[in-house]
Order: C-alpha cells, then sequence, then structure tokens
C-alpha cells in the first residue's frame, strides 16, 4: 500500500506538466492581446470582443473533451485499452460535431455585436476576425480531446512541449500576418485570425501524431476506423461532458456579469478590474492543472474501486493546491505594486487612482483564494468518479443564486464599490467549494 509521501510524489509530477501546459495556453491569449495593442486600439477592442465570443462557445464544447479524461483514466487503470479509444474516438466525434454546428455563429456574429449594443465598425472588425478563426474551433477541440486522452495516460509532458511550441507559434504567425512583415501583406484583425488557425492546427496534428504513432501508443489504435459510430461510448460521452461545459460556462458568466458591474462603477473602476482578474487567472491556472491531475487520478482510483487510493490522492491534490494558495495570498496582500504596474503605462495619469483600486482587488482575491481552489479541485475529483450533473447544479447555485446577487447587493445598496462585487465573487466561490467538497467527501459518488 503506498505511503502518503507517493501520492504526493506522483501528484505532483502528473500536476507540473498540466499548470505549464494550461500557463502556455494563457500566454497564447496575453501575446494576441499585447501584439493587437501595438497594432491599435480599435483593433485591439475588437478582438477581445470576439476571443470573448469565441471562448464562452470553445468552453460549452470542451466539456466533452474534458469528459473523455475520467473515462480513459477509469479504463486504463483495468487495463483495457479498448476503452479507452471507444471514450477518445468518441470524444473526437461530439467534438468534431459540436464545432460544425457552431460555424454559423461566428459567420453571422456581427448582428450580435450589434444587438448587444457594439459599434457598427467594431462588430464588423469583430466579426471579421470570427469568421476566420471560427474554423479553428475543430482543431481547438480536437487539442483539448487529445490532450484529455493523454493526460489520463500519463502523457502529459507531451502536452505541455506542443502547448510552448503553439505558442511559440503564434507569437511568429501574429508577427508575420498582423503587420505584414517578411513581405507578407498587413491584415490586422484578419492577421491575428489566421494565427489561430495556424496554432492550433499546428497543435491538433503534433498531437494527433503524437497520440497515434508515439512509443507506447501504437497499440490503442486511436485512429483505426475511426468512422465507426459507437452508439454506447458516444451516449457515454455525451452524458458526462455537457454538464461539465454547462459548469464552466456557469463560471466564465459569473466573472463576465461582474466586468459589466464594474462598468457601472466607472472606467478606471473597470481598468483595475481587468487588471486583478488577469492577474487572478495566472494563479488560478495552477489550481486548473492541479483538479485535472485530481481527475485522472481520482478515475485511476474509481476504475480500481480503490477507496483509499482515492482518499490519498485527494488530500495530495488539496496538500499541493493549499500550498499554492499560501503562497499567492503572500504575493497578493505583500507585492501587488509590482504585479498591478506590468499592466499600466508609467505615464498614465490615472496610474496612480487604478494601483489603489486594483491593490484592493487583489485584497478580495486573496480572500476568496481558498475558496476558489477547492471549488475547481473538489470538480476535479468529482468528474474523475463520474459525477458530474449534481455539480453542475451545485455551481449554478452558488455563481448565480448566491454569487451573483451577493456581488450586486454588496456592490451598489450596501455601497461597497467593487470591493463589495469581489466580496460577492468571494461568498459565491465559497458556497460552491463547500457544497462541492461536501459531496465529494460524504456523498455516495465518491465512496459507492
Amino acid at each position: 500500500m503506498k505511503r502518503f509521501s507517493d501520492h504526493l510524489r506522483e501528484t505532483w509530477a502528473l500536476s507540473l506538466p498540466l499548470v505549464g501546459s494550461h500557463l502556455a495556453q494563457i500566454s497564447i491569449g496575453l501575446t494576441d492581446t499585447v501584439m493587437m495593442g501595438w497594432y491599435g486600439v480599435s483593433e485591439l477592442a475588437a478582438v477581445a470582443l470576439a476571443s470573448t465570443f469565441f471562448v464562452v462557445i470553445f468552453l460549452l464544447g470542451s466539456g466533452f473533451a474534458k469528459a473523455v479524461m475520467p473515462l480513459v483514466a477509469a479504463a486504463t487503470s483495468n487495463g483495457d485499452a479498448i476503452q479507452v479509444r471507444r471514450a477518445t474516438r468518441m470524444g473526437i466525434w461530439i467534438s468534431t460535431l459540436f464545432a460544425l454546428l457552431t460555424l454559423p455563429f461566428f459567420w453571422f456574429s456581427g448582428p450580435v455585436f450589434l444587438f448587444l449594443g457594439q459599434e457598427v465598425q467594431l462588430s464588423a472588425n469583430g466579426q471579421d476576425y470570427l469568421r476566420i478563426t471560427g474554423w479553428s474551433m475543430p482543431a481547438a477541440l480536437l487539442v483539448m480531446v487529445l490532450g484529455s486522452h493523454l493526460s489520463a495516460l500519463g502523457r502529459a509532458r507531451v502536452l505541455l512541449w506542443v502547448t510552448l511550441a503553439g505558442a511559440v507559434v503564434n507569437a511568429g504567425v501574429n508577427w508575420v500576418f498582423i503587420f505584414g512583415n517578411l513581405g507578407m501583406p498587413e491584415l490586422g484583425v484578419r492577421g491575428a485570425a489566421l494565427a489561430s488557425i495556424t496554432t492550433h492546427g499546428a497543435m491538433a496534428l503534433l498531437l494527433a501524431l503524437y497520440a497515434g504513432f508515439g512509443r507506447g501508443m501504437r497499440g490503442y489504435a486511436l485512429f483505426a476506423r475511426i468512422w465507426r459510430a459507437d452508439p454506447e461510448a458516444f451516449t457515454q460521452v455525451f452524458r458526462l461532458g455537457w454538464p461539465i461545459g454547462l459548469t464552466m460556462l456557469a463560471e466564465v458568466g459569473l466573472f463576465a456579469a461582474t466586468s459589466v458591474m464594474m462598468g457601472w462603477i466607472g472606467e478606471r473602476e473597470l481598468a483595475a478590474h481587468s487588471i486583478a482578474l488577469q492577474i487572478s487567472s495566472i494563479t488560478f491556472m495552477v489550481h486548473i492543472g492541479i483538479s485535472s491531475a485530481a481527475t485522472v487520478r481520482a478515475g485511476h482510483a474509481w476504475g480500481r474501486r480503490d477507496t483509499y487510493a482515492l482518499r490519498q490522492g485527494a488530500f495530495a491534490c488539496l496538500f499541493l493546491s493549499g500550498v499554492m494558495v499560501a503562497l499567492t495570498i503572500l504575493a497578493f496582500l505583500w507585492l501587488p505594486g509590482p504585479m498591478i504596474r506590468l499592466f499600466i503605462d508609467p505615464r498614465d495619469p490615472a496610474l496612480p487612482q487604478i494601483l489603489a483600486i486594483a491593490t484592493g482587488l487583489l485584497a478580495m482575491a486573496a480572500l476568496f483564494q481558498l475558496a476558489d481552489a477547492a471549488q475547481v479541485v473538489a470538480l476535479g475529483l468529482l468528474r474523475g468518479v463520474q459525477d458530474t450533473r449534481v455539480p453542475m447544479i451545485q455551481a449554478v447555485l452558488a455563481y448565480w443564486v448566491v454569487g451573483l446577487p451577493a456581488a450586486y447587493i454588496l456592490g451598489f445598496p450596501l455601497g461597497m464599490a467593487g470591493q463589495g462585487i469581489w466580496l460577492g465573487l468571494a461568498i459565491g466561490l465559497s458556497f460552491a467549494g463547500l457544497m462541492m467538497m461536501t459531496r465529494f467527501w460524504r456523498g455516495p459518488a465518491a465512496f459507492a
């Protein structure tokens, strides 16, 4: 029987490349933002608006890719290569079908932006971006499916290296097509969209080649007769995946709604909110990586019906996440200024005010670090034991019935402004963490 230190070491080894791959993925979006900002403010706004639209749809579809991870982990623990292939292959099927169904939304996104009150030129530029980058959705979701497949098989390092390569490719193609370097035409927003297609396509190709033909991977025969339908596996992936997608969408929607509220207070408050959110999202990626490791570890134990390993793996994930929480709280409370200044021009006359607001928001972010980590790791553990529907309901209740009203009441009727909105976030996330942790440790799904 393994000791806790063994579980901790194995969880850390699995978490590290997953954390790295999520941070690398964040760097791709950050690179797009910085390079479009160099090109022009209006173009930056269009890409930011369109990217938000893309990400919302992507998150909804990525639930099916996330569902592949616990299914493959459970099958691997039983040495069932056929079930590994079936789950991943149907994950590819569903993700591809979802991606194709989304194409009309990207093609006709301009009227949606106009309906939401955006300016005519901004809407047109956003639509131009999405009409090109929308075609990258199949590849983007394929990356998610294959990433889940490889992570569950203990090949997360491959995902890390491919994501890092994607970040480099994205920066290079952006530089060529946005600005018209190396003799290419200057395409601006369309250039950023072409970079997105190129990056996702290259990453999908590399992962597919490794998953199909890499060392130790041929035995799974992942792409053998991939055209053959498998209704049983299709249903299994779909049933597990759609609640995951809606859960992620509910959380993203909560943070988007708080951004709208911050905009009601003022432009500088919204800028400070965006900076604090960007900083928090970087640390959150660490917990996302640990959560993915929790899904794999729980999936392996669940497949063997090994309650002891399930508990010990959960403790290991919580310990690692707790260490990161402690470090983050120290950084947010003691070093807010240097982090915030990275996002503001030192010559900007609004710097002192934005710095003061963002410092207060990071103090609130420090308050909900533990709650945020608890809920995301709990979600990972529950997915590992293939429990997704009840956590979805709990997430919607915590985020939208508790968190959002609390943010509004604290921010406006009680006059706490931005700090009140972030305190409302902390309340909603705490409620989610409490419910989900309780379900994992006491619920029948965890220890049946």
